[in-house]
């Protein structure tokens, strides 16, 4: 359904850029909630393209589609605009709830020399490298909004967050961004 309406994207235009870090909207994604049983994972695995990751706050990333571990049976899948991740999985035979959220998150890119700083100005979590590498992902707080966190680089993270408190977070990491 996803892929037949349009979609605003809600922080379109805004950018910061700080000292040591830049804050923008990530590109449109397709985003799919995903929940099963370790033995439904062979199968989905096969049915999305990349090995589902099962340990804690671990990614897998195929091309332009990954998947992010945020809990014993929860994955948080993310391709480019337009992906059919939900048909891909919707012809798996394996017990699995699968769910097209793209309409409701929405994505923020921090990079730069001083991106975790600005992260931790709101969420407790330690985001320096050797706690949270490359390629780690969790789900947390950043102020008062639950957000996904990913590193998608030594410099860079992915952070998803539901629209309604994009603004909120956005203007959380504009301020961290002048502050730090």
């Amino acid at each position: 359904m996803a892929d037949m309406l349009p979609r605003d994207e809600i922080l379109e235009g805004r950018m910061v850029e700080g000292e040591g870090v830049t804050v923008m909207p990530a590109a449109p994604a397709s985003r799919l909630s995903l929940r099963a049983p370790e033995k439904s994972l062979a199968s989905l695995s096969k049915a999305l393209g990349l090995e589902l990751p099962t340990n804690p706050k671990s990614s897998a990333t195929v091309g332009s589609r990954a998947a992010l571990w945020l809990g014993p049976d929860e994955w948080l899948v993310i391709e480019g605009s337009g992906a059919a991740l939900a048909a891909a999985c919707a012809r798996v035979k394996a017990f699995h709830a699968a769910v097209d959220i793209s309409h409701r998150n929405t994505g923020l890119i921090v990079s730069g020399p001083r991106c975790a700083d600005v992260l931790n100005a709101g969420c407790p979590q330690d985001l320096s490298l050797a706690a949270f590498p490359v390629g780690a992902a969790s789900r947390t707080v950043l102020g008062k909004a639950e957000a996904v966190l990913w590193r998608t680089a030594r410099d860079a993270f992915r952070v998803e967050c539901w629209r309604s408190f994009a603004d909120y977070v956005f203007m959380l990491l504009e301020a961290a961004a002048r502050d730090v």
